[in-house]
């Protein structure tokens, strides 16, 4: 019996040593974040944990989404393209009455995929989440039930960060959160990730941080506002031209890269009306992020504490560019009658309000590039990505090779030591399509993608190289750009370069019918 159990307790310790061997893998995503909206990518706005991060790890200046948070979040999950995963548009929020058969827009994750969750779960990995779902409303396409061992946060998509909008679910597991006095979505999301690694048990664990903010509404603490009031009075235009004046400076961008024009549709700061209005605006939304970052330095700050953080890579990245959706319609949908007509009257960042901040803003967050979230030219697409990880990167590496966010996946895998599989409870799993970032992280020159290529709500688009062809919807026309000497897309060459056009829509034409994308 005595040498029974000291087998045991030797099995139990060598196997403690293999599971440390293991690094943990933390992913934290932003929602509706900017490429130019923290500090090391060129903003005004305090973020300084992120940028201990960036110094001490890797910068990515030619990283790229999926576009829209739903396409996104499918695709950093699965290692696919978002219509393989299921989700080429939004999440349905309606009942599913019929599962069978699978398509390419169905709105929940795919049974033909496999999560990095499940994955990495049947590789020994304890698997967390805190954050924004929204890949799944219904209780079969929940994270406990794709791989995850712990849930905390919004299934659903934008929610006040101040209680539970009607339509919108809270889980803690898979049991409805009770939202406590004084509480705020930001600091919860902290929190609870922070808790996750405190209770880890020795075990490599993999966790997924994803943030409602900076998303719409405004909500933002007291605390954080007083640190910007006033200091967006200065106005987009100046502003847009400081950001972009520093990317230059840190190398984000070539010396040769010029500021992408102000939206046409936007006047400039000196005629703009109410500009107190719009400073309460970015300051309620720059205090957001710095609220998220402050999050971030506790996460940090936890991992350093139980003598984690060298075995811990973590990522950090936007799932689309900065937001120019106005609410005027949908803020009397979510709240009613009553709230919606005390929101009017509410200053945005207060409790109550019920505002996002326009393209007039989210023209700055997306410096030096055109368009926004949910467009598949430049400002839609491009995200910062931060990857720390003392044991590979050296320190303030920085890096324009391209990656895609299914890179995600297989990076993760890569780096536990786990396989991919071809088969998960009885169902086919589709081959991943993204590709490890560890050669790049390594200091190597990763072969690339043959190509990426985009589709959603008729933004479309493809990039080969430096080239890049993209559609734009409004103009119902092929816009043709080389990207190493002009990524803000100022200068068509679609019409002075029919072949390399031709060349490329046939590619996105095979790519298109491959992944099932709506004629």
């Amino acid at each position: 019996m005595k040498i029974r159990s000291l087998l045991t307790l030797f099995l139990l310790a060598l196997s403690g040593i293999l599971y440390a061997q293991k690094p943990n893998i933390i992913v934290i995503m932003a929602d509706d974040l900017g490429y130019s909206d923290i500090g090391c990518y060129g903003s005004e706005i305090q973020t300084p944990n992120l940028d201990a991060l960036a110094a001490g790890g890797a910068k990515f200046t030619q990283f790229y989404n999926a576009a829209r948070c739903c396409p996104s979040r499918a695709s950093l999950l699965t290692g696919v393209y978002p219509h393989q995963a299921g989700m080429g548009r939004m999440v349905v929020t309606s009942a599913i009455k019929n599962r069978d058969p699978e398509t390419p827009y169905q709105g929940w994750l795919s049974r033909n995929t496999v999560t990095i969750a499940e994955v990495l779960k049947n590789a020994g990995y304890q698997t967390y989440m805190s954050g924004k779902w929204h890949v799944g409303e219904e209780r079969p396409d929940w994270p406990l039930q794709r791989g995850f061992d712990k849930y905390f946060g919004l299934i659903s998509g934008a929610n006040s960060y101040y209680r539970l909008l009607p339509g919108r679910l809270i889980l803690e597991g898979n049991e409805p959160y009770q939202i406590p006095e004084g509480f705020y979505m930001t600091d919860a999301i902290s929190k609870k990730a922070v808790d996750y690694i405190d209770a880890s048990s020795g075990k490599p664990f993999f966790m997924y941080v994803a943030y409602t903010a900076p998303h719409w509404p405004l909500h933002a603490p007291e605390e954080e506002m007083v640190k910007y009031q006033g200091k967006y009075l200065k106005g987009w235009d100046k502003l847009r031209e400081e950001r972009h004046a520093r990317q230059q400076k840190m190398g984000l961008l070539p010396a040769s890269q010029v500021l992408s024009d102000r939206d046409p549709t936007l006047p400039a700061w000196e005629d703009a009306p109410d500009k107190d209005e719009w400073d309460q605006k970015m300051t309620a939304y720059a205090a957001m992020v710095t609220r998220m970052d402050k999050g971030i330095g506790q996460i940090v700050a936890k991992l350093k504490a139980t003598g984690q953080l060298d075995n811990t890579l973590i990522m950090f990245l936007s799932d689309n560019g900065a937001c120019a959706e106005e609410l005027d319609g949908r803020a009397k949908r979510d709240l009613g009658e009553e709230a919606y007509e005390r929101s009017l009257v509410t200053p945005p960042g207060k409790k109550g309000s019920y505002v996002a901040y326009g393209k007039e803003w989210a023209n700055l967050g997306n410096v030096p590039f055109r368009l926004y979230k949910s467009y598949t030219h430049e400002g839609g697409t491009s995200s910062p990505l931060i990857v720390h990880y003392p044991k590979l990167i050296k320190k303030s590496f920085q890096t324009d090779q391209v990656g895609h966010i299914m890179d995600i996946m297989p990076t993760c895998l890569e780096l536990a030591g786990a396989t991919y599989p071809t088969t998960y409870k009885d169902h086919k799993i589709k081959p991943v399509e993204g590709k490890s970032l560890l050669p790049i992280l390594r200091g190597q020159v990763r072969v690339p993608h043959d190509f990426i290529a985009w589709e959603h709500f008729d933004s479309r688009a493809i990039r080969q190289g430096d080239w890049k062809l993209v559609w734009a919807k409004e103009l119902k026309k092929w816009e043709l750009y080389d990207l190493s000497k002009d990524r803000a897309e100022q200068h068509d060459l679609a019409g002075s370069k029919p072949e390399k056009m031709q060349e490329l829509l046939a590619k996105y034409t095979a790519w298109a019918s491959r992944v099932g994308v709506d004629k």
